[in-house]
């Protein structure tokens, strides 16, 4: 029997997650021994908070073991309520948050709740490499907008309504933000976000917002869409600012419309988020701040560090990132000896430096020859990493601090 003939079309076509290649070749090296410094994953290095841990041992021991609310907690919900308000002055009721298994499961309830097949999602180029499959899972169609290292990575409203002008405008059903970003490490300001939710409002589109890095900023500050439009939807979890990757602990927040919709959903697909990591979620948002605040000190060591020994390899980096815990370099100089590829080049620097990077391509077209580095790794391997990047560079006959081409 042919194997396509009973294996789904969405199936088939689903991209794969490029940094997940690269981080399971590394793996696969360090199996037959060899030492391999990650730079690849976006995964924070520390281990969960005490405070944290300690309330989930205690809700195992009280027997916090059973099915919650399908939306969660009505505790955590409020906590993240409270949270949005002290942090943006933003008043959300407990009945517009549903809780999830990690922001993935928040993606999939949302996508498939307000697209139709043939509507339009705007986002930019680069981008999370997953937001296009989530958006093609629905039936739906995912329309780059491309964003430039020399603006910093940063929307431009006349390209969004380009976009959406060159589009099936009646189509478009939402435009998404993603600040502090990955891959890039931007921040959206205030003025570019609000002209973003002033075109969806115009147009009759929703924002979608994935603030899962909000939190790991390090100059300027953060802001909600929802300071500037209640037509939108928020994502967010515990993995990243809290360093609760394996919980999988997420939410989205929505408006009241759409919530019994996705209630629905997470009754049939999910039954609930796991119990004892939603007691560990109160205890995130509630009394770790002294523990956050350690970790963003040391990613703020690590970034300040790694930014300006880049430059010297001769990586482009047109504009400081300050947030999430990325850089995105311009590489084309280096992947020109791969035919462009950064996916070649990302491999070929793991077989010979032993350093796992993540190639730009995994971004977006707008990314291809450029490089991801996480500096969720401790300051040493970073170190270490980058010198080996050094002897790399030196031995292809890369000059240092040359500049790298646009």
């Amino acid at each position: 029997m042919n194997e396509n003939v009973c294996i789904s079309r969405r199936a088939r076509e689903i991209t794969p997650f490029l940094v997940m290649d690269i981080l399971e070749a590394a793996q696969r090296l360090e199996a037959q021994g060899h030492n391999v410094i990650h730079l690849e994953i976006g995964e924070p290095d520390f281990d969960t908070p005490e405070v944290i841990k300690e309330a989930a041992r205690k809700a195992l021991a009280d027997g916090q073991t059973h099915y919650t609310h399908s939306l969660g907690l009505p505790a955590l919900r409020e906590a993240i309520c409270e949270d949005y308000l002290a942090r943006y002055g933003v008043d959300v009721d407990p009945g517009q948050v549903i809780v999830t298994q990690g922001t993935s499961p928040a993606m999939l309830l949302l996508f498939t709740s307000i697209l139709e097949a043939g509507d339009q999602v705007i986002l930019s180029d680069p981008a999370y490499a997953c937001y296009d499959n989530f958006i093609r899972f629905a039936g739906a169609e995912p329309v780059r907008v491309p964003v430039s290292e020399h603006d910093s990575f940063q929307y431009r409203p006349e390209a969004i309504e380009a976009a959406m002008g060159a589009a099936l405008t009646d189509r478009t059903k939402a435009i998404l933000l993603n600040s502090p970003a990955n891959p890039t490490g931007t921040l959206l300001s205030a003025g570019r976000m609000r002209a973003v939710a002033d075109i969806a409002t115009r147009r009759g589109a929703f924002v979608v917002s994935d603030e899962i890095y909000h939190g790991l900023v390090y100059e300027g500050r953060e802001h909600s869409a929802l300071e500037f439009t209640d037509q939108t939807f928020v994502l967010n979890g515990f993995s990243k600012l809290y360093a609760m990757t394996g919980w999988r602990l997420g939410y989205l927040i929505a408006p009241r419309a759409f919530i019994r919709p996705m209630q629905k959903l997470c009754q049939n697909f999910f039954i609930s988020a796991n119990s004892v990591a939603q007691h560990a979620g109160i205890a995130a948002l509630k009394d770790s701040a002294p523990d956050v605040a350690r970790m963003k000190a040391i990613y703020d060591e690590r970034r300040r560090y790694l930014l300006p020994r880049l430059k010297t390899l001769g990586l482009g980096v047109a504009h400081d990132p300050t947030g999430a815990f990325y850089v995105l370099a311009n590489a084309r100089h280096w992947a020109e000896r791969f035919g462009g590829s950064s996916l070649a080049l990302a491999f070929d620097i793991l077989e010979k430096a032993h350093v796992g990077v993540t190639p730009g391509v995994d971004f977006g077209q707008n990314a291809e020859g450029f490089l991801r580095f996480s500096y969720a790794n401790s300051l040493e391997n970073i170190a270490l990493g980058l010198d080996r990047l050094a002897a790399y560079a030196q031995a292809l006959g890369f000059a240092a601090g040359g500049a790298a081409k646009g």
